[in-house]
């Protein structure tokens, strides 16, 4: 019944900011639903390739001093084998990726993450931030080894390319902005 789309890329760089990605992923869906007419959930399977430097480097990262010293974990190449260590990062780093997708920008109020710049861009929905779903090097390095996925969903996708465009809204899941409320420093208005 669900269609998981891993690794959607723009891969032409003469066609950034054209988006071609919106009609190739309803193309897609509307294919997917002639050969398969049970499917009817459409999601990525994304990562996060810019929230560790985002973790590090940024000054607006909502974090007190005992939580900026807890994160100084995140240099250990194998903090995610301990499990009491892993839980106490995981109920930071989730409120803080809902932060980063939700209320981070760079200087000129874009969204810093060019995948989610992406998806969010072609309508879809932030959907959920997935725990260590990518523990690759890579990933860890890039992401914690957090990944996102993104709803694609067709009776919305036009609304939710229209806020994101005009507004620079994030249209996100409500489990997602729940976690920035665990924040409690933060103005989510």
């Amino acid at each position: 019944r669900t269609a998981v789309f891993y690794s959607i890329s723009n891969t032409q760089k003469g066609l950034g900011g054209i988006s071609f990605g919106s009609f190739l992923i309803k193309q897609v869906v509307e294919e997917l639903r002639r050969e398969l007419p049970k499917l009817d959930t459409f999601i990525t399977l994304s990562p996060v390739p810019g929230f560790m430097q985002w973790l590090k480097q940024a000054e607006d990262v909502p974090v007190s001093d005992e939580e900026r010293t807890l994160l100084e974990n995140l240099d250990k190449p194998d903090w995610f084998e301990n499990a009491e260590l892993t839980a106490q990062l995981r109920a930071v780093l989730e409120p803080l990726a809902a932060f980063y997708f939700l209320k981070a920008r760079t200087s000129k109020g874009r969204l810093i993450d060019s995948v989610a710049r992406f998806h969010l861009g072609n309508g879809a929905r932030l959907e959920r931030i997935n725990w260590l779903a990518d523990t690759s090097d890579k990933a860890m390095a890039q992401s914690c080894g957090l990944m996102v996925n993104y709803l694609y969903d067709l009776d919305t996708i036009e609304k939710n390319h229209e806020a994101f465009a005009e507004a620079r809204t994030v249209v996100a899941a409500g489990n997602v902005q729940r976690l920035i409320s665990i924040i409690g420093r933060i103005d989510t208005a």
